[in-house]
């Protein structure tokens, strides 16, 4: 049993160890430079991208900058660098910041908002977590009012599926828009997402409608099918949930830290010389 103990024990540590090993990119006189590395070196100025994603060649690049990185961290240190006034004064503030930025943190990660909380607050709020109304339109664009309205009097007559299949048709040959090749589909979108005078329009259709006049805007003349429209909902509890949640521990932890200021002023010696120079003006 011991011996079974013993070498379970050395195949976990084998284990572990090639995993570790299966995360390092790089060595430098023997310095590790891991994923996690890689990582941090990438969210500093692309926070979305994830090293992992990288192509083969942008995660060489990657590597090659943390490496030079390394080599330049033990010249500065053989060079004393991290003896000298400024960089101990630079450390002393990055230090305060770090010390804020974990107390803030800590702040946040005890604070415990409950379900039932969240969806008290979901419920008595119910109108600030609304999807907008949507419509999925379709357009055929044309340069010129007489060849808007030919083609609006060609698609007059039809109605249902017949309009529908006509006006991709027409679209797909006589659009010059770029959703041409998709029959004029321009998708989902809300109010004010397109231009003034094409948004006017298309709110007053009714699904299965075009519209009888051309519709001008700085792209030319539009005529438009309204494919469907969806009016303005709440947003379901549990897609709003984890958003409800942060907001409210953000809430809490901001009154908190309120008090906790308060408190700390009330009881330090704070001497505020720009305080004092505006009082002397008055």
């Amino acid at each position: 049993m011991l011996k079974l103990v013993k070498t379970s024990i050395f195949t976990l540590s084998i284990v572990a160890s090639s995993a570790l090993a299966s995360d390092i990119l790089a060595t430098v006189n023997g310095q590790n430079i891991t994923k996690d590395d890689a990582q941090i070196f990438i969210s500093a100025s692309a926070p979305k991208v994830t090293f992992e994603k990288l192509s083969k060649d942008d995660k060489k690049i990657v590597v090659d900058r943390l490496i030079d990185k390394e080599l330049y961290t033990e010249l500065a240190k053989k060079e004393n660098i991290d003896k000298k006034p400024e960089f101990i004064d630079n450390m002393n503030k990055i230090k305060k910041e770090l010390l804020v930025n974990t107390w803030m943190k800590e702040q946040m990660d005890s604070t415990i908002i409950s379900d039932s909380e969240a969806k008290d607050f979901y419920t008595k709020n119910r109108s600030k977590f609304m999807q907008k109304a949507m419509v999925h339109a379709r357009h055929i664009l044309v340069k010129n009012e007489k060849d808007a309205q030919a083609i609006i009097d060609e698609l007059k007559p039809l109605k249902g599926d017949k309009l529908k299949a006509k006006f991709i048709e027409l679209a797909k040959t006589k659009s010059i828009g770029p959703s041409a090749s998709n029959g004029g589909d321009l998708g989902n979108f809300s109010k004010g997402q397109m231009v003034p005078a094409f948004s006017k329009a298309v709110w007053k259709l009714k699904v299965g409608e075009i519209t009888l006049k051309p519709v001008k805007t700085q792209f030319g003349y539009h005529i438009i099918y309204l494919e469907s429209k969806t009016d303005a909902k709440p947003i379901p509890y549990n897609k709003i949930k984890d958003k409800i949640i942060l907001m409210l521990k953000q809430k809490s932890v901001t009154s908190k830290v309120m008090e906790i200021t308060k408190e700390l002023r009330s009881k330090a010696k704070i001497t505020n010389m720009l305080s004092d120079l505006n009082s002397t003006k008055k």
